[in-house]
């Protein structure tokens, strides 16, 4: 699978649908209302993040895909932070200003990891004429431009009418484009003629009722039946822990194992579902391999709290380790900045102290394992900094790194004691440091405190700087020469300088 990759994310991905603000409210429970017997929660940090089909949106950006998001708002403040987080994202867009309808927000309240509570404000409305006219016609400048087009229905009104959606596949077909829906409801009468629907199994269950009580072993006649009654291509079952089938008109069904391993929050897996399966779609992939990249992306995301849009890196290194071939939905310790602010997030909010250190890590060695692993005792989560190719070059030079950031993460987050791994381009990790805000700092003793990059920052916050003495006999010049001098190394136990 990982040569597939190679050819991924080269097509631009057209995304209509419900777009959405995905606000979070990250706080501690510590007592019971005396007023009623409901929990109270400490508020203690605000978060906005892409919802709906903005975060369908914001899944193919981290995959690489070109993207255009179409969708409608508010005038209200709630689409003003939308539009923020687009443009802050880059993503193109175009979100129809509709001035009798709220931006569709939901605030989620998180203490400990978990939600306790979600507040929804919306019109699930139709769009007005005058809205679908404007959606039409944007529609018919940026198809020609896009190799897939997305609907990302959350039936909240974008894609109710079935002669908008209709005149959106002819336009769609004429220009053989494929057609790709995330489905809500029962009614996909408005989804025919599509190439490919993808509903979960509570949603292929409300529309396989529709073809009568269900036999003994008849999951493949049904979906059969739906697939060739909406004139779809493709349909494609995602079935959680049970893994995906893929209904085709020209094979067999095609079944994808998946066994979770840690799912943290399905918020959002469809939707990157939808994503990847596109972006492998209209990179020219072909259905089975583009369903079996999304499976893994899926397993990505689960491993992730919150709403979180998949990256490139992450779906990368899980296929790496397997995960595409198996069908494995394994939670990724490799991640970008936003997801380990999101795990933090929860760590600290159970009461986790955050360990943070940072390096190349080119050829790992003994030392290296020995420094982690000492740094992970000092707290219960340890994240790791590593510098990007580019950040290595100009620290090293041109003849670095020895192994690439993916080959250089993938070895790190198969230890044990390391629970994250975000890669930074900088030349130094100060601006990780101060967005993680982690409660120590460690260094290997061949630093001293003043010299730590952070030191101030994490001190001021209350945290502390821990230099640990480093494993003799080990560095990874030293290797080098060593291999490059054909002199093979010699077997020694770690002795840690006094």
């Amino acid at each position: 699978m990982a040569d597939i990759l190679d050819r991924f994310g080269g097509g631009q991905v057209l995304v209509i649908g419900d777009v959405m603000l995905d606000c979070y409210v990250w706080g501690n429970v510590e007592r019971i209302s005396p007023e009623a017997p409901v929990q109270v929660v400490r508020a203690l940090e605000r978060s906005d993040v892409l919802g709906g089909a903005a975060n369908v949106a914001a899944n193919l950006a981290g995959l690489g895909c070109p993207v255009f998001l179409l969708g409608v708002c508010g005038a209200d403040s709630a689409g003003d932070r939308l539009k923020s987080l687009l443009a802050k994202s880059a993503i193109p867009s175009e979100l129809i200003i509709d001035k009798a309808r709220r931006t569709i927000l939901k605030t989620r309240i998180m203490a400990h990891g978990q939600q306790l509570l979600r507040i929804d404000e919306e019109d699930a409305e139709a769009l007005s004429p005058e809205s679908i006219d404007t959606a039409l016609r944007i529609l018919k400048q940026k198809i020609p431009a896009s190799r897939a087009l997305v609907f990302s229905d959350y039936r909240k009104g974008m894609l109710t009418s079935a002669d908008f959606t209709r005149k959106a596949i002819e336009m769609a077909s004429e220009n053989g484009i494929p057609v790709l829906v995330d489905p809500k409801g029962s009614n996909w009468d408005r989804y025919r003629g599509a190439t490919c629907i993808t509903p979960n199994a509570a949603e292929f269950d409300s529309v396989a009722d529709l073809f009568g009580e269900p036999e003994p072993n008849g999951f493949e006649k049904r979906a059969q039946g739906i697939r060739e009654k909406y004139g779809l291509q493709h349909l494609l079952v995602t079935q959680g822990a049970a893994g995906m089938t893929l209904f085709s008109h020209d094979g067999p069904p095609f079944h994808i194992v998946a066994r979770a391993r840690e799912v943290y929050d399905v918020s959002g897996a469809g939707d990157t579902v939808i994503a990847t399966l596109a972006a492998g779609v209209a990179s020219g992939l072909s259905f089975c391999d583009s369903a079996r990249l999304a499976n893994t992306a899926a397993g990505v995301v689960v491993g992730k709290v919150g709403t979180q849009p998949i990256q490139r890196n992450e779906l990368e290194n899980a296929v790496k380790t397997g995960g595409a071939e198996a069908g494995i939905l394994s939670f990724s310790k490799v991640c970008s900045l936003q997801a380990a602010l999101a795990m933090v997030k929860s760590w600290r909010s159970s009461g986790a102290g955050i360990v943070f250190t940072n390096g190349c890590y080119d050829l790992l060695h003994p030392g290296h394992v020995h420094l982690l692993q000492h740094a992970k005792e000092l707290g219960e989560r340890l994240v790791v900094g590593l510098n990007s190719d580019d950040s290595v070059r100009r620290l090293k030079g041109p003849g670095r790194p020895i192994l690439n950031e993916g080959d250089r993460a993938a070895l790190l987050s198969s230890l044990s004691c390391v629970d994250l791994v975000v890669i930074f381009r900088d030349d130094t990790p100060l601006a990780l440091i101060e967005a993680l805000q982690p409660d120590i700092l460690v260094k290997g003793g061949d630093y001293r405190p003043e010299q730590v990059v952070g030191k101030d920052m994490v001190e001021a916050l209350g945290g502390r700087v821990v230099i640990l003495p480093l494993a003799q006999g080990y560095s990874t010049t030293g290797i080098v020469e060593k291999v490059l001098n054909k002199t093979s190394l010699p077997p020694r136990s770690v002795k840690i300088r006094e």
